[in-house]
């Protein structure tokens, strides 16, 4: 059995400097955000075989037609448009809306789902300040490509997030499953040696998991298309904090928790 939990403090400082760089940029710099939550209209032209992309406030297709017009007078070549979507700013806000709602509907989901299965508030506690963990990691290190490569959130990025939350959740579960074994045979006093044990006995699984969905993330980003580039690297962050928040964060959490229930 190895002593994972002998470290826990170092843990915490790994998730408090990442999430705490992240969040400095987020204040700082900010995010930007696409058209599907500010509105707006993304057009794309083909000038001469090159391809220019443009953002601008919401167009209508006379507006469009009007600026694809001058756009052909000042290039001396007849421009192609090969993308015009617009998003009002009304639609933009529904988007917001709806996505704080399913956000906040998932998280009470697991809530209860993992205190009823594990009959323990202190269970479902644990598993969301882990997935909570992996938001803010996964927020902050977007937000420095947002500022180095220029991403933006949009739809994908959200997907991402759920995604995340899930996975963490899923990883967290397994772990939790073999705790509520041990403490069964042997009582919570022995709550830390029970917790040492799940990991030791799960940690191999959970990186074998997580190493496959890695090298297919890692191919995607290195082979797939541009338009998808940062949705798969969002998910190549949740899948890695994901991975490190269940044993190193849920579980020392759990046990504190459960040790100061003892008291």
């Amino acid at each position: 059995m190895i002593n994972f939990l002998k470290y826990r403090f170092l843990y915490f400082l790994i998730s408090l400097v990442v999430i705490g760089t992240g969040l400095f940029f987020v204040f700082r710099f900010g995010i930007p955000l696409s058209i599907d939550f500010a509105g707006g209209s993304n057009i794309s032209y083909s000038v001469n075989n090159e391809v220019s992309n443009l953002r601008t406030d919401a167009l209508s297709e006379k507006e469009e037609k009007e600026l694809r017009e001058t756009i052909d007078s000042e290039s001396n070549g007849e421009a192609k448009i090969l993308l015009f979507e617009t998003v009002g700013p009304s639609v933009g806000r529904e988007t917001v809306n709806k996505m704080i709602v399913a956000t906040a509907l998932g998280v009470l989901a697991i809530l209860a789902y993992i205190g009823f299965a594990f009959k323990g508030f202190n269970f479902a506690l644990a598993a969301i300040v882990a997935l909570f963990h992996d938001l803010l990691v996964l927020i902050g290190v977007y937000a420095i490509l947002s500022y180095y490569f220029h991403a933006e959130i949009d739809l994908l990025f959200i997907t991402a997030a759920l995604t995340t939350m899930s996975f963490s959740v899923h990883d967290t579960i397994v772990i939790f499953d073999k705790i509520r074994e041990y403490i069964r045979e042997e009582g919570s006093k022995n709550i830390e040696i029970s917790a040492n044990r799940a990991l030791t006995e799960t940690m191999v699984r959970s990186l074998n998991n997580s190493m496959t969905i890695i090298f297919m993330l890692l191919a995607l980003i290195l082979f797939g298309g541009s338009t998808i580039k940062f949705f798969i690297i969002s998910l190549l962050i949740g899948t890695i904090t994901g991975t490190y928040s269940s044993p190193f964060i849920a579980t020392p959490f759990l046990v504190w928790i459960e040790k100061r229930k003892q008291k």
